[in-house]
C-alpha cells in the first residue's frame, strides 16, 4: 500500500488512566481483559483490517517495556513515537511522525477502546475520503441536566450525540488543524474532531456503536473482561475413545452392553467380559485422563471374576461426575459375525442410558461385521469400539 493512498491509524495510548484506579496495576491500556493486555486487543482490530496501512501508537516514555509486552507479534505492524502531556500533543506527535512521508488519510483512535468494530472503521474511513471529517457518535440515551445558579434544568437531547473514536480525516488537513492549534497556544481540546471544527474543517456525524465503549473506571475494565470471556469462551468439550476385544469360549450366552442374549458360547476375560461396556469405560475415563479400565479393575484382582460390567460403568460415571462432567452422548460399535444385535439394540440403549443416567437418546448401539476376515470374521471372538463425548467446566485454555 503505498502512503499516496493509505489510511494510516494513530492509536493515543500515553496516558496516566487515574480513573481507572489502582495505579500499582499500571496504566488502563496494559490492564488485562479476557487474558490480554486492553491495548493488544485495540491493535489487533486495527492489524486486521484490509484498509488500515500503518499504524502509529504514541506511548509515554516510562510505557516502552510494557508496551513492547503486549505486542509481541505485532511488531512488523506498528511504529511508535512517545506522546506528550496531553491527548493533544501526544496526537500531534503521531501526525508529525507520519508527516515524513504522509497517507492520505488518518484515523485517531484511544488506545482504550478495545471493542471497534470493521464496519465502524469502514464508515470513518468512507467519511474521510469524502474530503470531510469523519466522527462516529451515538445519540445521547439519557436524560441531560445542566446545573445554573437557580437549580437544575433539563437540556433537550434530541440534537445531542456522544463522539467516540477512531475519528478520520484527510491527513494534510488534520495535520495542519493540529499545527494551527499549537501555533496559537490552544491545548484545551479534548478530541480531534473538536481541533478539526476549530480549524473550519468539515466533520460529519457517522454512526457509532454502544459496543465502542472507552474503558475508563475499574469497573469498566471488569465488564470489559467479562464480556471478552463470554464471546470467547469455548465449551471444554471433551471426547474419549474406547477398544477392547475378547475371545469365546464354551457356554451358553454372552453379556453385550449389559444385556445377556443366548448364544452358543460365551466370551472369556476381565469379570463377565462385556466387551461393549468395558470399551465404553475406557472411553470415559479417557475424557478427563483417568486411565483405563486395567487401572481401576486390576483383571488380577479375583474380587472382579464374573463381576457385572456395569459396576465398571457406573464407577466411571462417578468418576466423570465428580469432576464436574456431564455426558453429551455415547456411541458403542460391536463387531461381530453373531450374535445378531438388531432384535438387542434398545434393550442395550436403556441399559446404557440407565447406568449413565442420560436419556437414551444419547445413547448409540451399532453393530457391523468383519466380513469373515480375521479372529472376529472367523467367530473366534468380539470387539468393541466406543466414543464418548463430555463436557466439563470452564472453557478451553488459551
Amino acid at each position: 500500500m503505498n502512503p499516496s493512498d493509505e489510511t494510516a491509524i494513530v492509536i493515543v495510548a500515553a496516558g496516566r488512566g487515574e480513573r481507572a484506579g489502582n495505579p500499582g496495576s499500571g496504566p488502563k491500556q496494559y490492564r488485562p481483559i479476557g487474558g490480554e493486555p486492553v491495548i493488544r486487543h485495540t491493535i489487533r482490530a486495527f492489524a486486521g483490517h484490509g484498509k488500515i496501512g500503518r499504524i502509529v501508537v504514541a506511548i509515554h516514555a516510562d510505557d516502552r517495556d510494557l508496551f513492547d509486552d503486549s505486542v509481541k507479534g505485532f511488531e512488523d505492524r506498528v511504529q511508535v513515537v512517545i506522546g506528550g502531556a496531553t491527548r493533544q500533543e501526544s496526537t500531534r506527535l503521531a501526525l508529525d511522525f507520519l508527516s515524513a512521508n504522509p497517507p492520505r488519510s488518518v484515523l485517531i483512535h484511544d488506545a482504550v477502546r478495545p471493542f471497534i468494530a470493521a464496519r465502524l472503521i469502514d464508515r470513518v474511513i468512507a467519511a474521510a475520503a469524502r474530503g470531510v471529517g469523519g466522527l462516529p457518535a451515538v445519540p445521547v440515551a439519557d436524560t441531560i441536566k445542566r446545573r445554573t445558579a437557580s437549580g437544575l434544568e433539563t437540556v433537550d437531547r434530541s440534537t445531542l450525540f456522544a463522539a467516540q473514536t477512531p475519528q478520520g480525516f484527510p491527513f494534510e488537513l488534520i495535520h495542519g488543524a493540529h499545527q494551527l492549534a499549537r501555533a496559537s497556544g490552544r491545548s484545551d481540546f479534548t478530541d480531534d474532531a473538536s481541533i478539526a471544527e476549530w480549524a473550519g474543517v468539515r466533520v460529519e456525524l457517522a454512526p457509532g456503536s454502544t459496543d465502542n465503549v472507552k474503558l475508563t473506571f475499574p469497573e469498566d475494565l471488569v465488564m470489559a473482561d467479562q464480556r471478552l470471556a463470554r464471546a470467547h469462551a469455548f465449551p471444554d468439550v471433551r471426547t474419549g475413545n474406547g477398544y477392547d476385544v475378547h475371545s469365546f469360549e464354551p457356554g451358553d450366552h454372552v453379556v453385550l452392553c449389559g444385556v445377556a442374549i443366548p448364544h452358543d458360547r460365551k466370551l472369556s476375560g476381565h469379570s463377565d467380559a462385556d466387551v461393549g461396556l468395558h470399551a465404553l469405560t475406557d472411553a470415559l475415563l479417557a475424557t478427563c485422563g483417568a486411565g483405563d479400565i486395567g487401572t481401576h479393575f486390576p483383571p488380577s484382582d479375583m474380587q472382579w471374576k464374573g463381576a457385572a460390567s456395569s459396576r465398571f460403568i457406573e464407577h466411571a460415571a462417578n468418576i466423570v461426575r465428580e469432576r464436574g462432567g456431564r455426558i453429551a452422548n455415547v456411541d458403542v460399535t460391536l463387531i461381530c459375525e453373531a450374535p445378531k444385535i438388531g432384535p438387542h439394540r434398545d434393550a442395550m440403549t436403556a441399559a446404557i442410558a440407565a447406568m449413565l443416567a442420560i436419556a437414551p437418546d444419547r445413547v448409540s448401539i451399532k453393530a457391523t461385521t468383519n466380513e469373515k476376515l480375521g479372529f472376529v470374521g472367523r467367530k473366534e471372538g468380539i470387539a468393541a469400539i466406543a466414543t464418548a463425548s463430555v463436557v466439563y467446566p470452564g472453557g478451553l485454555p488459551g
